[in-house]
C-alpha cells in the first residue's frame, strides 16, 4: 500500500483512511510495550500519592490511545486544533464566527457544550469517522450546519464508545464544511471547568489528544486557578498552544499584558495571542473583524502542509517525553503498591505465625494437664496400682498394663474429649488474638485500612469453633492411626492392642503435652507423673525408640492442623490483597519500557528527515478561513511579533508573503525558512 499525496483524500469509498508505517526506529513499537506496561498497570491500594499516579496513569494511557499512536500510524492525518476554555469563555461562539458559519450550537445553560464537536474540510471525513483518533467515543455525521442539521450517520463500526443515545456527552459530533481548509480540523470540546464532572474529564481527554490548543478564556476568568492546571500541564510537555483573550472590554486592553506577563511567567512565552474585544452578536457569531488574526493563523497553518508537520512533530516530541517522565513515576508509585502488599502481608503473616506458636507452647510446656484433662486421665490410669508396678520392676508394669486395658479403655474416649476441650480453647484464642493485632495493624495503614471497610475482620468467624473442632477430631484420629500403624510391626504386642488402641492414644496424647513448664506447686509432681506414667504405658508397648519417633510424628501431624486453621483465618485477609493483584504491580517492568522508549525516541529524532530550507513559499493561500466576509484579499496577515503578543498591530509583507515563517520562528526557535 503507497502513501497518497496530501491533496489526495484519504481512503477511497467503503475504506479506511490509508494506514502510515509509523517509524524506522522502533519508537512506535516501544510505545506499544509501554502502553501494554500501562494497561497492566494496577494501582489498588491507598498508598501516598496513589490517587495523583492513577490520574497520571489514566492520562497517559489516554494519550497514547487518543492521541500518540494513532498520530504515528497515521502521519498525514489532518491536523487537529482543540478549542478548549472556562464555562462561558464564547468556544462554541469564537469557531462559528471564525468559519462564518454554524457548526457548534452555543447556550445559555452550563454547560453549554455537552457532546464535542469536530469540523473538518469534506475530503478528510474518513480521518475520523473511523476509532483511528479517540476510540472511545461515538460518531454521529451531521448533515450541514446546526441550524438544519440531520444525523446521518450512527456510531462508527469501531467505535468503542456507547452509542449516541445513551450518553451523548461521549458522542463524537462530525460537521464536514467546506470553509475549512484541508488538513486541518476543529474540535470544540466541553469546558474544563464544567459543573459536570464527565464534561471536565472529556474535555481533559480531548485537549491530550490535540496537536494544537486553541485555548479560550475571558477577561474576567484569565487567572482562574482551573484552566492554569492545564495550561501547565502543556507547558510541562511543551504542547503547542495558542491563547485567545474574549470578550475584552474598551479600555481594558491592560488584560492581555498581564496574562501575557502570565503566560511567560508559566513557561508559554512563545506562545500567540488573540485578544478578542466584546461585541454584539450578529446571528450569533462576533463581528469579521473581531477574529480576523485568528482566522488568518488558521488559513496559514491549514495552507502550510510543512507547518502542519511541525506542529505535530513538536507535539508529538512533548508528549513522548511527558510519558517516559510520567512512566518513571508510576513505576515508582508501582514499587510502592508492591511494598505496601508486602507490608501488610507482614502484619497478618507475624500475628498467625506467633499464634501458631503460641499454641505450640501451649500444647508442649504441660500446659494443657490440668483441670479436667489432668482429673480425666487420672480417673483413666488411677494412681495407685500403675505406681506400684512402675516401682517393682518392668515385668510386673508388662502384666498391670495388659490388664489395665483389658478393663479400662472404656473410659478413654472421656480423656480425649477433654482433651479436645482444653485445645480447643487454646486454639481459638490464639486465633481471636491473630484477628485483633491484624485488624490494629491494617487499621494504623492507610492502605490497609481502606481495605477494611466493609468488612468484619476483628474477629473471628463464628464458623470457627466447628472448624477447630474437626481439626482436633481429625489429629486424634491421626494419634490413634499412628498407634495402630505401629501395633501392627508389633507382632508380640497383638493381644494388647486389641484391647487398648485408644487407651495407648490416650497415653500418646499425653506425652506430647508433656512437659512441666508452665505448671507450678503440686501441679508439677502430679502432671510430671501423670507424663512419666503416659511413657512408661507406651515404651512397654512398643520400645522407647518408637515411641519418641510416635511423639515427633503427633506433635506434627498437630502443628499441620494448627497452621491450617490459621492460614485460613489470615486468607481473609491477605484474600483483600490477592483479589487486587497488589502484589504484581512492582515497577520493574514499567521503568524498563521507559527507559527503551527514550532510547528509541532519541534514536527516531537523531534519523528524522528534515524538510530543507530552499525559500519560496511553501504554498499559497488564496482564502481565508470565513469564505470571503470580506477578509479576502485583504493583504494584511499578522506578523510574528503581533501574533505572539495578540495585538492588532499587524505588519504588511510589500512582496506579499504571510508572516508565518516570524510565527513559526518564534514558536520553535528557529530562524527563517
Amino acid at each position: 500500500m503507497t502513501d497518497k499525496p496530501d491533496d489526495v483524500p484519504p481512503g477511497l469509498p467503503d475504506q479506511a483512511p490509508v494506514a502510515q508505517p509509523g517509524d524506522g526506529s522502533g519508537l512506535t513499537g516501544a510505545l506499544e510495550v509501554l502502553r501494554a506496561r500501562l494497561g497492566a498497570l494496577r494501582l489498588p491500594l491507598e498508598t501516598a500519592g496513589a490517587e495523583a499516579a492513577r490520574t497520571d496513569l489514566r492520562r497517559a494511557t489516554d494519550q497514547l490511545d487518543d492521541y500518540l499512536l494513532p498520530r504515528l500510524r497515521a502521519q498525514k492525518a489532518p491536523l487537529l486544533v482543540v478549542v478548549g476554555g472556562s464555562t462561558g469563555a464564547g468556544k462554541s461562539t469564537l469557531v462559528n464566527s471564525v468559519l462564518g458559519e454554524r457548526v457548534t450550537q452555543p447556550g445559555v445553560l452550563r454547560p453549554t457544550t455537552k457532546a464535542p464537536v469536530l469540523v473538518h474540510h469534506p475530503l478528510d471525513g474518513r480521518w475520523f469517522s473511523t476509532d483511528r483518533v479517540l476510540p472511545g467515543l461515538a460518531r454521529v455525521t451531521m448533515s450541514g450546519t446546526t441550524s438544519g442539521s440531520t444525523t446521518s450517520g450512527a456510531a462508527a463500526a469501531g467505535s468503542a464508545g456507547p452509542g449516541p443515545t445513551s450518553d451523548i456527552s461521549r458522542t463524537l459530533r462530525l460537521v464536514p464544511s467546506d470553509s475549512l481548509p484541508k488538513g486541518l480540523a476543529l474540535l470544540d470540546a466541553p469546558d474544563i471547568d464544567s459543573v459536570d464532572t464527565a464534561n471536565r474529564e472529556l474535555a481533559a481527554q480531548l485537549l491530550g489528544a490535540a496537536d494544537l490548543w486553541l485555548f479560550v478564556t475571558t477577561a474576567a476568568r484569565y487567572a482562574d486557578a482551573v484552566p492554569w492546571d492545564l495550561l501547565l500541564q502543556a507547558a510541562g510537555r511543551k504542547a503547542q498552544v495558542a491563547m485567545v483573550l474574549d470578550r475584552v472590554d474598551p479600555g481594558a486592553e491592560a488584560t492581555a499584558d498581564d496574562l501575557r506577563d502570565m503566560m511567560v511567567e508559566h513557561g508559554l512565552a512563545d506562545s500567540p495571542l488573540f485578544v478578542v474585544p466584546e461585541a454584539e452578536l450578529v446571528d450569533g457569531m462576533l463581528p469579521e473583524d473581531g477574529v480576523a488574526e485568528i482566522s488568518r493563523w488558521l488559513t496559514g497553518l491549514g495552507g502550510d502542509a510543512e507547518a502542519r508537520r511541525r506542529v505535530i512533530a513538536a507535539t508529538q516530541d512533548g508528549v513522548v517525553d511527558s510519558l517516559v517522565l510520567r512512566a518513571a513515576g508510576l513505576a515508582d508509585a508501582a514499587d510502592e503498591q508492591q511494598a505496601a502488599d508486602v507490608r501488610l502481608r507482614h502484619v497478618v503473616d507475624r500475628a498467625y505465625s506467633d499464634a501458631v506458636a503460641h499454641v505450640a507452647a501451649a500444647t508442649s510446656d504441660g500446659a494443657l494437664l490440668r483441670g479436667e484433662v489432668l482429673a480425666r486421665w487420672q480417673d483413666f490410669v488411677g494412681t495407685g496400682e500403675f505406681f506400684r508396678a512402675i516401682e517393682e520392676g518392668i515385668g510386673r508394669f508388662r502384666d498391670a498394663v495388659a490388664g489395665f486395658f483389658r478393663g479400662k479403655p472404656k473410659e478413654a474416649p472421656q480423656v480425649e474429649q477433654a482433651i479436645a476441650h482444653g485445645l480447643e480453647s487454646v486454639v481459638l484464642d490464639a486465633a481471636e488474638e491473630a484477628a485483633e493485632r491484624s485488624y490494629q495493624g491494617w487499621r494504623g495503614d492507610a492502605a490497609g485500612a481502606a481495605l477494611l471497610e466493609g468488612l468484619e475482620l476483628s474477629r473471628t468467624p463464628a464458623a470457627l469453633r466447628a472448624e477447630v473442632g474437626a481439626q482436633i477430631r481429625g489429629w486424634q484420629g491421626d494419634v490413634l492411626e499412628l498407634v495402630r500403624e505401629q501395633g501392627e510391626s508389633k507382632r508380640g504386642k497383638a493381644r494388647a492392642l486389641s484391647f487398648g488402641v485408644n487407651g495407648l492414644g490416650v497415653a500418646l496424647m499425653i506425652f506430647v503435652f508433656a512437659s512441666t513448664g508452665g505448671l507450678t506447686g503440686i501441679e508439677v509432681g502430679i502432671a510430671g507423673g501423670s507424663a512419666v506414667l503416659a511413657q512408661r504405658l507406651l515404651e512397654a508397648v512398643f520400645g522407647e525408640d518408637a515411641v519418641r519417633r510416635l511423639a515427633v510424628q503427633a506433635r506434627d501431624r498437630l502443628r499441620a492442623r494448627i497452621r491450617a486453621v490459621m492460614d485460613g483465618q489470615a486468607a481473609r485477609y491477605t484474600a483483600q490483597l490477592d483479589a487486587l493483584g497488589s502484589a504484581e504491580a512492582g515497577g520493574a517492568g514499567l521503568r524498563a519500557a521507559a527507559d527503551a522508549l527514550a532510547d528509541a525516541a532519541t534514536a527516531e529524532r537523531r534519523s528524522r528527515v528534515r524538510v530543507a530550507d530552499v525559500g519560496g513559499e511553501p504554498g499559497a493561500v488564496t482564502e481565508d478561513l470565513t469564505g470571503g466576509r470580506g477578509l479576502r484579499g485583504a493583504g494584511v496577515r499578522a506578523t510574528g511579533e503581533g501574533l505572539a503578543k495578540g495585538r492588532p498591530d499587524l505588519a504588511e509583507d510589500p512582496g506579499g508573503n504571510t508572516g508565518r515563517k516570524s510565527f513559526w520562528k518564534r514558536l520553535f526557535g528557529e530562524g527563517d525558512r
